[in-house]
């Protein structure tokens, strides 16, 4: 199944450095939005979020947190 994937990161975040390899490992197409060089991006990562931190992942319009493996795996139908 192919998902729709976001990630919104920053180029200096180490989580979002382990997140993007843990989908590239797994052959996950996904989208990279850099927040710290789009306002626009940004302000919708918050708005879907609440947060400010990344990384935030959209997955199928299920919204994880930070780099949680175990959220990943179940929301893409990794085994």
């Amino acid at each position: 199944m192919v998902h729709a994937v976001t990630v919104y990161s920053t180029p200096t975040c180490p989580y979002c450095k382990m997140a993007k390899a843990y989908m590239q490992e797994n052959k996950v197409e996904f989208k990279d939005v850099d927040v710290s060089a789009d306002e626009k991006a940004a302000q919708e990562m918050i708005d879907k979020s609440g947060q400010m931190g990344v990384p935030v992942i959209d997955v199928d319009g299920q919204v994880i947190v930070g780099f949680d493996r175990e959220a990943l795996k179940k929301a893409l139908g990794l085994s």
